[in-house]
């Protein structure tokens, strides 16, 4: 079936552009291996405008539930398959995904986000899911009574550090630079935790251990000397890689892979295509700015489609 637009991706930005795409009657499909996006694995999100506070799986529930209810014979939800790759086909796009469908359209949105930078120090690839975990909520229960260490220094790591100190015996917070990137009050509000224990200009070396970690090694970065923690658990909070794996090759990206967008139409360098959220190269990246941006890219693609008939 031919779509005036596709949509890749099922967290808020992807939403909020589905939301509007059924709203403005555009022939739409949206694919989303799942929803919600980064935030699922919070559990307290308290900047969502317009909800005091909301847990992750409860606003990935609530954003599925909004674009369900659009679902018509002219707005097609896939859920559960990735796309793998956008092609030009003439003036438009041809969409492959991981279960061979192919979907072709005039437009698209790449609303994919991003996911987590992996630890790539000795050991991190022996010792991950053997100690070393890239999801507080998923697994920190697991770590009930245990010495963790959370690695990081933005929002991430200090709710990540937050979430353990409910249940951990101590928590460390490892970061490689003087300052944190993190809300103020959040940091003030988890380093006031008596449990909690942050060292700075923390540059980690290896993780070691046997069957399972047992401990972190670390170079400060200003005096050269380097030490060891005895650890039972490594949460890894290091900030995030842009999902743009299936465009990388058709549109502009910056150093980092994020997709390159025009800020006032959120267009990027190839023609009929959009990008919004944490894939595209804005200066902020969080859930009300993504929401903001995918609406912003709608408008465009919205008059895009009527004056290009």
């Amino acid at each position: 079936m031919f779509y005036d637009l596709i949509i890749i991706g099922g967290g808020p930005a992807a939403v909020a552009a589905g939301v509007y795409a059924a709203r403005k009657k555009i022939k739409t499909t949206t694919v989303a291996f799942d929803f919600g996006g980064q935030s699922i694995v919070s559990s307290d999100i308290q900047n969502w405008i317009g909800t005091k506070s909301i847990s992750g799986e409860k606003l990935a529930a609530d954003l599925k539930d909004h674009l369900e209810s659009y679902r018509s014979a002219d707005f097609v939800i896939k859920e559960g398959v990735k796309a793998e790759t956008v092609t030009p086909s003439g003036a438009n796009f041809k969409i492959r995904t991981d279960d061979q469908q192919e979907i072709e359209a005039r437009t698209v949105l790449i609303a994919t986000g991003a996911h987590r930078r992996k630890l790539t120090v000795p050991g991190a690839t022996e010792f991950e899911q053997k100690g070393i975990t890239y999801c507080a909520t998923c697994d920190g229960p697991l770590f009930a009574g245990k010495d963790v260490i959370v690695i990081g220094g933005g929002n991430a790591a200090f709710e990540t550090a937050l979430q353990l100190l409910a249940y951990a015996q101590s928590v460390t917070l490892i970061h490689r630079s003087e300052t944190y990137r993190a809300d103020e009050l959040t940091v003030e509000r988890v380093l006031a935790h008596p449990k909690f224990k942050a060292i700075t200009n923390a540059e980690t070396q290896e993780i070691k251990g046997d069957k399972f970690v047992t401990s972190l090694v670390y170079k400060n970065v200003v005096t050269g000397e380097v030490k060891e923690i005895a650890t039972g658990g490594i949460f890894v909070e290091i900030g995030l890689v842009p999902s743009t794996e299936m465009v990388k090759d058709l549109v502009d990206v910056n150093q980092y892979g994020a997709i390159v967008v025009d800020t006032k139409t959120q267009k990027t360098s190839h023609v009929g295509i959009w990008a919004a959220g944490d894939c595209a190269d804005g200066l902020y990246h969080q859930n009300n700015i993504a929401v903001g941006d995918a609406i912003k890219a709608l408008e465009d693609i919205y008059l895009f489609l009527h004056l290009t008939n």
